[in-house]
């Protein structure tokens, strides 16, 4: 088969999966079935207006069987061990009724903007899991490395019955404040050694994080890891109490060899017994619902904005103006929103 004829096949395919209509993706996802849960967050996924509404009748549909399970973001630095951590962690959660979904951000090309990592082939055992279902996303221009669509995918994988959500990030510096925002657990992999400098751009996220594990604590980085988990452990507490009243823990494993990785495990049963019992857990969730209300609320005047021909003119124009400096940045956007506020007074 030439690649004429396989991207011929990936487009009726991707045509096949989109025509779907919400009832019938809704009945398939109720069900478990892999194959209309990957079309529903294709869907949704799309950029089309007209799958948008199609998209959002789904959700809707999905909503009343969404909520019940843990949402757990997992981030760290490139090279950290993600994906070996992600395929026995989640082989563990692949136990456990209802099984696991792991929702894998790839960073995106910026030629083709599809994922260039392909997560999914790098974790073998999981993939071959049938308690497992697995989605690779390109990242887009998403702070944080978050797919723009990933909280919705969430809603999706929670009405097909997953009791565990893994939300995989890219993990290189940016915002993960987006992680934060719709998981209920937030998971830092961190590397021994690997500099002060490395890790100071984490300060910000440590602060978020409600545990942190010392990766790749094998063979001879065993002492390095635990050096390592001991000098992040004592720096935790200099940081303010979490709200939730959790205490965030730190400890080393190897997902190389399966060592400590049923406590991290251990750490998330904890985590979710702890935040349920004082009430944290369910208004922490409310707080992200009214969050992405407003994410949302963006996403659409954006949208809006570049779907009027006009008003992408009078942008590529305001552009070139700027660039020969005859107006600044500042009241080229304000033209630019007046423009676009104008043309929606009824």
């Amino acid at each position: 088969m030439n690649s004429k004829n396989i991207d011929d096949w990936i487009r009726k395919k991707q045509e096949r999966r989109l025509k779907s209509t919400p009832d019938t993706l809704f009945a398939g996802i109720k069900s478990g079935d892999k194959t209309a849960l990957s079309a529903g967050i294709t869907l949704i996924e799309s950029q089309l207006s007209e799958h948008r509404v199609l998209a959002n009748a789904l959700i809707q549909k999905c909503l009343p069987l969404s909520g019940d399970s843990i949402r757990i973001g997992i981030t760290g630095v490139p090279g950290v061990g993600k994906s070996t951590f992600i395929e026995h962690f989640g082989g563990l959660f692949s136990k456990e009724d209802g099984g696991v979904a792991v929702l894998a951000v790839d960073p995106s090309s910026a030629v083709s903007r599809g994922s260039i990592l392909g997560d999914k082939t790098r974790m073998n055992d999981l993939a071959v899991n049938p308690n497992v279902f697995i989605r690779p996303s390109p990242a887009g221009d998403t702070l944080g490395g978050v797919a723009q669509k990933t909280r919705e995918s969430i809603i999706l994988c929670e009405a097909a019955g997953h009791k565990t959500i893994l939300v995989e990030t890219v993990g290189v510096g940016q915002s993960e404040v987006m992680v934060k925002s719709m998981v209920d657990f937030f998971l830092l992999l961190m590397l021994s050694g690997a500099g002060d400098e490395l890790q100071g751009i984490k300060k910000g996220i440590m602060e978020m994080a409600d545990a942190l594990v010392i990766t790749k604590a094998d063979g001879d980085n065993v002492q390095k890891a635990k050096l390592a988990a001991r000098e992040y452990k004592n720096a935790l507490h200099l940081f303010p109490p979490n709200p939730n009243e959790w205490i965030p823990r730190v400890f080393t494993c190897s997902a190389l060899n399966g060592e400590n990785m049923d406590e991290a495990m251990e750490t998330i049963n904890s985590f979710e017994n702890h935040v349920k019992l004082n009430g944290s857990f369910e208004k922490s969730r409310r707080e992200q619902d009214k969050k992405w209300l407003t994410e949302t609320l963006k996403e659409l005047i954006l949208s809006g904005f570049f779907a009027d021909a006009e008003l992408v003119e009078k942008l590529k124009r305001n552009e070139q103006r700027v660039i020969d400096g005859e107006i600044s940045s500042f009241q080229a956007a304000e033209e630019l929103y007046q423009a676009y506020q104008n043309g929606r007074r009824i």
